[in-house]
């Protein structure tokens, strides 16, 4: 499975930003989908994720409220669509699948098998 990011960018504080994951590969349906952010000097830390249905969703508490995950399986795409961006939001945001169902272990990195290679989300202004 591959994965594509992509969307990232630079954004006033209150922006909005809507990034995407583009999978390819193994059928993308089964998949529990993340993404987890980055910020220099931080540990990676889990933003939100969805199951094949698109019907469970969740979200660290940070950013309920302001982001917005979701899925179009014909497309083979993932979607976090970031509204009310803030400083602290700066960050590599990466997209992870996995083969498992859906569950609470899907805030962990160690959930996902593959990984995008980051898109860099900067809100500044």
């Amino acid at each position: 499975v591959q994965l594509v990011e992509s969307g990232g960018g630079l954004v006033q504080p209150g922006g909005s930003l809507n990034l995407s994951c583009a999978a390819s590969g193994r059928t993308f349906s089964s998949r529990t989908m993340g993404w987890f952010r980055q910020a220099p000097g931080k540990e990676r830390e889990f933003v939100a994720a969805i199951n094949w249905s698109g019907g469970n969703t969740y979200y660290v508490d940070s950013v309920k409220g302001r982001f917005t995950i979701s899925r179009d399986n014909a497309k083979n795409t993932v979607y976090l669509q970031m509204n009310s961006l803030k400083p602290e939001d700066t960050a590599v945001y990466y997209c992870a699948a996995t083969l498992r169902g859906y569950s609470g272990d899907a805030i962990r990195g160690s959930f996902y098998d593959y990984w995008g290679q980051g898109t860099q989300v900067t809100v500044s202004s």
